[in-house]
């Protein structure tokens, strides 16, 4: 599956852990070297725009998607080669953007960035059906609940529908005295199961922490089942432990975004502030999962 950089990241329901999923992926595969893009697709009810320090006159994907701006001004370090383009919050601008321009951020993003991993949002819409089709493939994200495996299948339909190929099931908060088969999960939907990330205390703390859960606790179980779908996917080895390749420790905190891209080097001087990022980032996932 190397060949497939771009992924859109999608679940019917709400609230089963698919932006925890999009950032702990992006963050692996960060670790590991590569370049990556977050793009909030959810331009209706943005969560990504938590993950760095927004003013009110602050660039988002919906000015790029209205005319007002370019991919670039959209583009936020978050740490070391991982970059975020978050949606914006007001209505108003939501209300001015063509979804129909996503096709061409895609593209160029693409074509800068190792990987880029699109943020879906729930329910059934144009804005949400359009990533479906745009991405080189799609990741279901479920919890064991029946209801949202039942709001997986439309995913998939919608993912059929949209032209788009699913790679498979991620499924999340798996309990391991559970006697639900994950597997027969999967072939109900009649998908691959990629992985299942545990039950994990630390994934609501490394929220209030404002850090991803593969760099809050990496030996944590989530945490290695997160590492592990990463590279899976990328058919690489990605690192044990939350460190770059010279042995520092990788987190949010300001002022540790490198070079691994153009866009990190155009974008340095607007990083986020620890601060900032912790709160942000809390509010917005706490809203979701």
């Amino acid at each position: 599956m190397s060949h497939e950089t771009v992924y859109a990241i999608a679940s019917g329901k709400g609230g089963v852990g698919k932006t925890t999923t999009t950032v702990n992926l992006g963050t692996a595969l960060a670790e590991a070297g590569k370049r990556v893009a977050i793009v909030d697709t959810d331009l209706g009810m943005a969560n990504l725009a938590g993950f760095v320090s927004l003013t009110p006159d602050s660039m988002t994907l919906h000015d790029v998607l209205s005319g007002d701006a370019s991919i670039d001004d959209a583009i936020y370090s978050i740490t070391e080669n991982i970059v975020a383009v978050p949606s914006g919050t007001s209505l108003d601008e939501y209300a001015d953007t063509s979804p129909e321009g996503l096709r061409e951020v895609v593209a160029e993003l693409r074509d800068r960035f190792d990987y880029v991993f699109l943020d879906v949002g729930a329910g059934v819409n144009h804005e949400t059906v359009l990533p479906l089709g745009l991405a080189d493939s799609v990741i279901l994200v479920s919890t064991p609940e029946p209801a949202a495996v039942h709001d997986s299948k439309k995913t998939l339909e919608l993912t059929e529908r949209a032209g788009g190929a699913v790679t498979g099931l991620v499924v999340t908060r798996t309990l391991p005295d559970s006697d639900i088969s994950h597997d027969e999960i999967a072939t109900r939907l009649e998908t691959d199961l990629l992985a299942t990330i545990p039950e994990d205390s630390a994934a609501r703390e490394s929220v209030y922490a404002g850090t991803p859960l593969i760099v809050y606790e990496p030996d944590g179980p989530a945490a290695v089942a997160y590492r592990q779908l990463a590279a899976d996917l990328a058919g690489i080895d990605v690192p044990e432990t939350a460190t770059d390749e010279t042995g520092t420790e990788l987190s949010v905190a300001a002022g540790q975004a490198g070079g691994g891209s153009d866009a990190d080097d155009e974008h340095d001087e607007r990083e986020a502030a620890h601060d900032d990022v912790s709160s942000a980032i809390t509010e917005a996932e706490s809203s979701t999962e």
